[in-house]
């Protein structure tokens, strides 16, 4: 069977871009069992609360929910258990490095599958204060007003 081409987003943290500020993106590979692809497959994960963090040298994702794959036996998976990331050594020494910086995180952004291999996107990132986020949401209502004004001035309503 040919292997799948493209890009097919199983999940995705809408609200990591609310609390966070994104300094920069990576793409890492996951360590998974052979039920939890099936049931990424079938378009069932969750980041909420999910986060990684450097342990031993590597880095970790934790709190990410797969569910257990619906026709699974007993080899079936723990639904939130740690996954390894896969990156070369180069990316997870930098990202250690700026992880010690205090402030810093990393958030993963979503899950996907990239020609047929799953894949998370994680983003190294700052935390938001609340005025942040009313000042973020303040810019976006006021861009999305001039938007509608010079649609309706384009269109002579105005």
């Amino acid at each position: 069977m040919p292997r799948e081409k493209g890009r097919k987003v199983v999940a995705s943290n809408r609200k990591a871009r609310h609390d966070y500020t994104i300094l920069d993106t990576y793409e890492a590979g996951m360590a998974l069992t052979g039920t939890e692809v099936k049931s990424l497959r079938a378009g069932r994960a969750s980041l909420v609360d999910a986060f990684a963090q450097e342990k031993a040298g590597e880095l970790y994702l934790y709190g990410m929910h797969i569910p257990e794959y619906t026709q699974g036996t007993w080899n079936n998976h723990e639904p939130r258990r740690t996954r390894k990331l896969l990156l070369g050594r180069l990316e997870i020494d930098r990202l250690i490095g700026k992880l010690r910086e205090t402030g810093y995180t990393l958030v993963p952004l979503s899950v996907y599958f990239s020609d047929g291999w799953a894949k998370v996107e994680i983003a190294l990132a700052k935390g938001k204060r609340a005025y942040d986020k009313r000042q973020d949401l303040a810019k976006r209502d006021a861009d999305r007003e001039i938007t509608r004004a010079m649609g309706r001035r384009g269109k002579g309503m105005e």
